[in-house]
């Protein structure tokens, strides 16, 4: 019986999915969930990990860093892996590699010993993160296609919006460790689960023979080498000679890297795959996602630590909001994939989650709980009819040996997406507050009562005689609100450049057209491959 027969959790053609193939999918959706969550619940407890292992204020960041870098570099790679050791396998290697290094992270008694692990343990997690997708287009019959979609998406969305919730309990209720043991368990049993019930394809050892250490070695310096220049850039600044000299490295080896592939006969990495429009639209509009996603779950945190003083687990709770309404969601999105067009869904989709970042972008310092409800609806509602019909547009309509492949580059795209938007983000954060101060100094020299109510101060003594006669004790009570002023300040134009482009990126939207969406899953056992065009 060859993999992909209904015994080994494949389906019928004919036939809802059985019981297997939807516990073994869930499973892997659970598994990536793990992955994706780790960076958010870890960055919660950043302080009590640098405290215990005395690590340095300038290596902190290094802590994500790593694990970034190691994720993004495994996920390019994915397709060649799955090929090579097969869905199923990848997966439990994947799984239990991952469970492995998280139980590494947490015995280690040295921040040395303990990025070595987080390197490992972002490769791992990232070769997870591709493999569900693929799942969805080589298990799944079309008409379920879509169910399986949301499922996944929905637990690759959800990881970043209340994984500050989770991290910000487990900071003030356990200690650090358990932001990595918390993986052990479901991890285990993910493994297991997908071990027992997932037969899509088989291992191919003649992919071996595709391994090319040039390639390898270029791929990883240039992926590397960006998420490095993104990470840090904004902070060195863009005309650092440190800076630019990565991101000559980064350009120069991801050009090497891209020439070389592309005269493979059987590539690490296929990008010929971008030639599809269809594909490429699909993959812009997963970039345009990871962009506006990650930076929304970086910026409020930040905001309300920095300008609110809420501590990890009050930030979690309000970020919940988003989450939760991404949840209750979720059923009328698939709705929508199935009777729109997919255009009118990504209009849709995109228009809310700008709307929602714009939204964002009006905030004062007083700015809570209940100002921030509207905003987080908004995005919640839009992440997953922003994703699906993307979804299915890069990778519905690929023929079954492109498909893991093609996963790999989507997901990629928006990782990168989401490592080019913190990078703006971090950008703005650290050189407009500076200008703002001065701003807003200005307009309060000048008698401006609107810069004085942003600001903070009572309207009832700010005169122009209080003006006139400020002293040292006036202008240390005033120097704080200011600057709390232009931190928020701040803020509003990131949120502002984060909405306006992801409006902007709408702008491709007239050269998506309506795919062949193919039933690689009825092909699998001898059918005629089902074609259509979606609503």
């Amino acid at each position: 019986m060859k993999d992909g027969d209904k015994d080994g959790g494949g389906t019928t053609p004919g036939f809802a999915p059985g019981f297997a193939a939807w516990a073994g999918y869930t499973a892997m959706a659970v598994g990536m969930f793990l992955a994706i969550l780790d960076i958010q619940i870890v960055a919660s407890s950043l302080i009590d990990i640098q405290f215990a292992l005395e690590i340095p204020a300038d290596r902190l960041s290094y802590l994500q860093t790593a694990y970034l870098i190691a994720e993004i570099i495994a996920i390019a790679l994915t397709g060649w892996l799955t090929r090579l050791l097969s869905t199923r396998w990848l997966f439990v290697a994947a799984m239990l590699g991952f469970v492995g290094a998280s139980v590494g992270c947490a015995a280690s008694e040295s921040y040395v010993v303990l990025y070595a692990w987080r390197v490992i343990q972002g490769l791992f997690g990232g070769a997870i993160i591709p493999l569900v997708f693929t799942t969805v287009f080589l298990l799944f019959p079309l008409r379920a296609q879509t169910l399986a979609t949301a499922i996944g998406g929905g637990f690759a969305m959800l990881a970043p919006t209340i994984g500050p919730f989770i991290g910000g309990w487990i900071t003030e209720t356990l200690s650090w460790h358990w932001l990595f043991l918390i993986n052990l368990a479901p991890g285990v049993v993910a493994a297991a689960t997908v071990a027992i019930t997932i037969r899509v394809d088989r291992p191919d050892g003649s992919a071996w023979r595709e391994f090319d250490l040039m390639s390898l070695f270029l791929v990883t310096v240039g992926l590397g080498t960006m998420e490095l220049t993104l990470k840090e850039a904004p902070k060195w600044g863009w005309g650092d000679p440190l800076a630019i000299g990565l991101g000559t490295i980064c350009l120069a080896a991801g050009f090497g890297a891209v020439r070389r592939l592309a005269t493979r006969t059987q590539p690490l990495i296929d990008f010929s795959v971008f030639r599809d429009r269809t594909f490429a639209v699909g993959a812009w509009f997963s970039f345009v996602l990871g962009f506006a996603l990650f930076g929304s779950v970086y910026l409020l945190p930040v905001y309300l630590g920095l300008v609110r003083g809420h501590g990890p687990l009050e930030t979690g709770t309000i970020m919940v909001v988003m989450g939760a309404t991404q949840l209750l969601t979720a059923p009328l999105a698939t709705l929508m994939e199935r009777k729109l067009d997919a255009r009118l869904m990504t209009a849709i989709g995109f228009v809310l989650f700008a709307a929602g970042l714009v939204w964002n972008g009006f905030a004062t310092f007083a700015w809570d709980f209940d100002q921030l409800f509207g905003p987080q609806v908004l995005r919640g509602a839009a992440v997953m009819i922003c994703l699906l019909p993307a979804t299915r547009l890069a990778l519905g309509q690929l023929p079954a040996d492109q498909v893991a492949n093609g996963s790999a580059l989507f997901n990629l795209m928006r990782n990168v997406g989401g490592a080019v938007g913190l990078a703006l983000i971090d950008t703005v954060l650290e050189n407009r507050p500076a200008h703002h101060v001065e701003r807003i100094v200005s307009a309060l020299q000048a008698g401006d009562r609107d810069t004085a109510a942003f600001v903070g101060l009572p309207l009832d003594k700010f005169t122009p005689e209080a003006i006139a006669n400020i002293d040292a004790a006036t202008k240390d009570f005033v120097q704080p609100l200011v600057e709390r002023a232009a931190a928020v300040a701040s803020f509003n134009e990131a949120w502002l450049m984060v909405g306006g482009l992801a409006a902007l990126s709408l702008l491709m939207l007239p050269l998506m057209r309506p795919p062949q969406i193919r039933d690689h899953e009825n092909q699998a056992h001898g059918g005629t491959p089902e074609l259509r065009l979606p609503h």
